[in-house]
């Protein structure tokens, strides 16, 4: 394996082969026993590109994760979500911990939800689209509820197939992802703190990118341009923030908006199409029609308030 490649693993049986087990008993869904991953020193640092949903419970992996910049405090369970066609690149930091890595490895090949109403609404679980660093770290009452779904798939992907055994899965599987939700809203609950640092971090990369006039050049900032900037993917950046001020990253946005229009309509003299260009708007008919869906009034209705 060389650095600085995608590796890309077209098959559920492709990884079974890849990480030293024996072939899956199906061909479109396994549970995979985390003790029995061969760990290779040339898998550390090289990214990965799957074919197939993964869904994963690790236990004292050798490694020190990390949430951004921070250090996570929760040191037992963690799961992680990856979609179809994603890029991983996860990067283990040895430790001198001398526990065996333990949990489980669900993999699911999306032509297994096909005709299923799991395959439509799977895309409603965000937690998908999270990195690495924002997976979700469980406590010891929630490790033991998802190592019992967990338990409850192994024990019917063991089973011998018949007619209900895709839908037993299925639902054991919209289980699992129904408490994942609850613990993720759980997460950014118990983290307030630190997510309170977040919120002050996107109010000054957003202070700091109207003070430097970048909407002049660059336009208005978008989603992923914060989450680039606060080091968090745009879904969990989103979904952090509503969970603490109920807005998303795109209504802090607008809210940023309103606020320094308002400031350059009440303090200064530059015109309505000055303003709305050094915000970012391309068009002042653009950045009116904007203000007044915000404040139920014109820009110069606002600024004659002033006058």
């Amino acid at each position: 394996m060389t650095k600085n490649t995608i590796h890309k693993i077209n098959s559920i049986s492709e990884f079974h082969s890849i990480r030293g087990l024996s072939k899956p008993e199906h061909p479109l869904i396994s549970l995979v026993d985390y003790r029995a991953v061969i760990h290779k020193p040339e898998f550390n640092n090289v990214s990965w590109l799957q074919t197939y949903y993964s869904i994963a419970l690790k236990k004292d992996v050798p490694g020190k994760y990390r949430y951004g910049q921070q250090a996570y405090d929760f040191d037992d369970g963690l799961m992680s979500f990856f979609a179809p066609n994603q890029i991983l690149n996860i990067e283990y930091v040895q430790n001198d911990s001398n526990k065996t890595p333990s949990g489980w490895i669900l993999l699911i090949h999306p032509d297994f939800l096909w005709q299923t109403p799991l395959a439509k609404t799977i895309k409603d679980y965000q937690f998908f689209n999270y990195d690495i660093t924002e997976a979700l770290f469980l406590s010891e009452k929630e490790e033991a509820v998802i190592a019992n779904i967990l338990k409850g798939i192994k024990q019917e992907y063991h089973s011998n197939i018949d007619a209900y055994s895709q839908s037993i899965i299925i639902s054991q599987v919209e289980l699992l992802l129904n408490y994942a939700q609850r613990f993720y809203n759980r997460q950014f609950i118990t983290r307030k703190k630190n997510n309170h640092d977040v919120l002050n971090q996107l109010n000054q990369v957003l202070d700091t990118y109207f003070k430097n006039e970048n909407g002049q050049h660059s336009g208005l900032p978008s989603v992923q341009f914060i989450a680039d900037a606060l080091h968090l993917s745009p879904s969990y950046l989103s979904n952090l923030l509503k969970s603490l001020t109920g807005l998303s990253t795109q209504q802090h946005i607008h809210e940023k908006l309103i606020e320094k229009a308002k400031e350059q309509l009440s303090t200064t003299s530059l015109s309505i199409s000055e303003i709305a260009f050094s915000l970012g708007f391309e068009h002042s008919q653009s950045f009116s029609k904007f203000f007044k869906t915000k404040t139920k009034q014109s820009p110069s209705v606002f600024r004659s308030y002033f006058n």
